[in-house]
């Protein structure tokens, strides 16, 4: 069973806070809150953002780069090698 399917009730709570988080920045923008205000929304949002994204990407790590079986990455480089190319591309 995948992690995210194993986890998907803890994952969804987290996207339902986003989306409220971002309904914020709406409401806050519609009412011409200051700009502060708006930051201070956007901040919080994006670190939920940050938070989902660890989340996943350590059960990811957990589950399909350590351990995992290592003959199950034939062709796709070692662990080490993919684990770089996964924090590469999920971090810019």
């Amino acid at each position: 069973m995948g992690h995210t399917i194993k986890d998907k009730q803890k994952l969804l709570n987290r996207v339902r806070r986003i989306r409220g988080q971002v309904e914020a920045i709406e409401r806050a923008l519609e009412e011409e809150k200051g700009c502060m205000d708006v930051l201070q929304q956007i901040t919080s949002c994006r670190g939920a953002m940050n938070g989902l994204l660890a989340v996943v990407l350590e059960d990811h790590i957990r589950t399909h780069l350590v351990e995992a079986d290592p003959d199950s990455h034939e062709g796709h480089g070692d662990a080490r090698e993919q684990l770089i190319d996964v924090v590469n591309s999920y971090f810019k």
